[in-house]
């Protein structure tokens, strides 16, 4: 385990609502991150669906990992996301990298799979700006 890995894990686990949500992170390296999570039924809405407020918050978070990677304690300025169908599975997948990063300031792009029988369906895309900030912990 990397220490960037090490650490990302350690800002997870701080994280009360990702708890929750029992989020998973799988990768974090310098420009990119994963982070995944088993669909329960507690997720879903009406239709059986995962809700789009829990895709919505991993591509959030991801983006976030992804571009805190290189400008270190960070925050999500803005981000944007596109449903692109229901996302109906066993889990969820999301993968964050930099499109660019300047000294206090990434934008990151994010693609989250619904994953069914160990086979990705890309179900949202994201796009965001993520701020350094100084702030201790």
């Amino acid at each position: 385990m990397t220490d960037l890995f090490a650490f990302g894990k350690k800002i997870l686990d701080n994280q009360a609502f990702s708890k929750l949500l029992a989020t998973e992170l799988i990768l974090f390296e310098e420009g990119k991150a994963e982070l995944g999570l088993i669909i329960r039924d507690e997720l879903k809405q009406q239709h059986g669906f995962v809700h789009g407020g829990v895709i919505s918050y991993l591509a959030d978070n991801c983006l976030t990992y992804a571009g805190g990677s290189v400008l270190g304690n960070s925050v999500t300025a803005e981000y944007k996301i596109n449903y692109l169908r229901p996302a109906k599975g066993e889990s969820l997948l999301a993968r964050a990298s930099i499109i660019y990063a300047g000294k206090t300031q990434a934008t990151c792009d994010c693609k989250i799979y619904v994953i069914n029988n160990n086979k990705e369906k890309l179900v949202a895309v994201a796009q965001g700006t993520i701020n350094k900030i100084d702030y201790k912990m």
